[in-house]
């Protein structure tokens, strides 16, 4: 099968690429379980492109049982080396408004027992993680959405919290303080995942709502947050349309090199079994 170098998981509102011609849906399962749904890769613009739900086709998956580590392992295995994720969100500051579009550059993890590596059981590996997100991929995502009339800022913190609640008003204040724009639930561990996978990885972040902390606004309801999920959805898709064709060549950026320096254990010490299991990952530095 031809490599496929781009792959979208498509978060709330997003069950589908409109647009992917030529589809084959894909179930594989990895040594983390099966992914959150069959993965379907196909062309979108002329360009090879791998789809999977985060939540599942139906969103029965909630933000804490994801199998970010089946989903990030089943991306690579088909060849992806940049990952768009789609994702809903709140926004903790005024200027950044419901359906505008933020491309984070920071995060913030508040989740709570996620796993968030590929490795232990016999392997120590230490990635850099100052920086989670891919410039080279969020600037190319930031000028698709000006490109198609969207509402973007590039650059800020999200919070990922562990949910599925919403926050509490407390915690809403709280956060604020703290300086972070925009709070979700699903960036972690994926982020982390995919800089150990040595992919490029990019949040779309597609603002719902105000969280709570907004004094003028009514409290956050599932309603406000479909109806909005629905109308960012579309802008989604125009913007992933047309990034896809601007990301021919293969990344330039220090992501696909992540494990070069991070593998801390020597590898006559690595159980052969935990070699064989991450090949995968590991096969450039792990003989």
């Amino acid at each position: 099968m031809e490599p496929v170098r781009i792959g979208v998981i498509g978060g709330s509102g997003l069950y589908e690429m409109q647009g992917l011609t030529d589809v084959q849906e894909m179930r594989i399962n990895t040594p983390f379980g099966e992914p959150s749904d069959a993965i379907a890769v196909g062309s979108l613009e002329g360009v090879r492109v791998a789809f999977l739900p985060r939540h599942g086709r139906g969103h029965f998956i909630s933000p804490s049982e994801l199998p970010a580590r089946a989903n990030t392992y089943a991306l690579k295995s088909l060849g992806v080396q940049r990952i768009i994720a789609v994702s809903a969100c709140g926004s903790m500051k005024e200027e950044i408004a419901p359906l505008h579009i933020v491309l984070p550059d920071q995060l913030f993890d508040r989740t709570k027992g996620r796993p968030s590596t590929f490795f232990g059981h016999g392997i120590v590996v230490h990635i850099s993680f100052a920086s989670p997100y891919c410039p080279e991929l969020t600037e190319v995502l930031y000028k698709a959405a000006l490109g198609v009339g969207a509402k973007a800022h590039k650059g800020g913190t999200m919070l990922v919290m562990e949910g599925p609640q919403f926050s509490t008003k407390a915690e809403s204040r709280i956060y604020r303080s703290w300086g972070v724009d925009v709070i979700g639930m699903t960036a972690l561990p994926e982020a982390k995942l995919a800089r150990e996978a040595e992919m490029c990885y990019a949040t779309l972040a597609l603002v719902t709502d105000y969280d709570v902390w907004h004094e003028s606004e009514e409290e956050v309801t599932v309603e406000i947050v479909v109806q909005n999920l629905i109308q960012n959805a579309e802008t989604a898709k125009s913007i992933i349309r047309t990034a896809v064709t601007s990301l021919g060549g293969p990344p330039t950026c220090t992501c696909s090199s992540a494990l070069e320096n991070a593998i801390i254990t020597d590898p006559s010490k690595i159980p052969q079994e935990a070699k064989d299991r991450l090949n995968l990952l590991l096969h450039k530095y792990v003989q």
